[in-house]
């Protein structure tokens, strides 16, 4: 899969906030995510020490624009998406913090796994009732469900739609429950050899290595 724009929401879960202990923002947080972070299922998220030593994961549900569109009411916003996949938004903490603005912390080359399919979203009847999981090698880290976003699937492509002309292959990546390794006491980051699992249920099963920069 190869989209068009990527954008990020974050901050779009009830317990994600709490964990992080920021205010629920009052309009969805925006960012960008390079098309040049894009990676399949299978293929590997590369580390490069030099640059970050806090990588965290955030499974997500995917929402893949299937028609252009401009100012689209969230009551007919669901009308203009083709269908969900899944989404592993990898983040570099500590350049997240030094930056203030997060694209370098977002868009690193192999941070953005996308798949392993686009499921049509006649297919998905409701978004707002999806399972959202993630396994590093093998335990549970994340168990939350897209019932507990602040902004909901509609309302996300509605409030894009405002500002930006959406057209045919972009991504909207809906935010991540709780459980993200960053937050955890002790902290938990990904390492060479570990083994990264992203399931939004209904939509598949993302498998990723994680390996250092040759």
């Amino acid at each position: 899969m190869r989209p068009g724009t990527i954008f990020g929401i974050g901050l779009n879960y009830v317990d994600t906030i709490e964990e992080m202990g920021w205010q629920t923002p009052a309009a969805p947080y925006l960012f960008p995510k390079l098309v040049s972070s894009v990676i399949g299922d299978g293929e590997a998220i590369v580390i490069d020490t030099a640059l970050t030593s806090r990588v965290d994961w955030e499974t997500e549900l995917a929402v893949v624009i299937g028609e252009t569109a401009r100012d689209v009411p969230a009551a007919e916003a669901l009308g203009v998406v083709r269908g969900y996949t899944v989404a592993q938004d990898i983040s570099a903490r500590d350049l997240q913090e030094t930056d203030g603005q997060w694209v370098r912390g977002k868009g690193l080359d192999t941070f953005c796994p996308l798949g392993p399919e686009v499921v049509p979203a006649a297919e998905v009847p409701d978004p707002q009732q999806l399972a959202v999981r993630t396994w590093l090698n093998g335990a549970p880290v994340q168990d939350g469900s897209t019932k507990d976003m602040v902004f909901t699937v509609a309302e996300l492509v509605a409030y894009l739609s405002s500002y930006f002309t959406l057209r045919p292959g972009d991504i909207v990546l809906t935010g991540t429950p709780s459980g993200c390794g960053d937050f955890r006491t002790p902290r938990m980051s990904l390492k060479p050899g570990d083994v990264l699992v992203s399931e939004v249920e209904g939509i598949g099963r993302l498998t990723n290595p994680v390996v250092a920069k040759a």
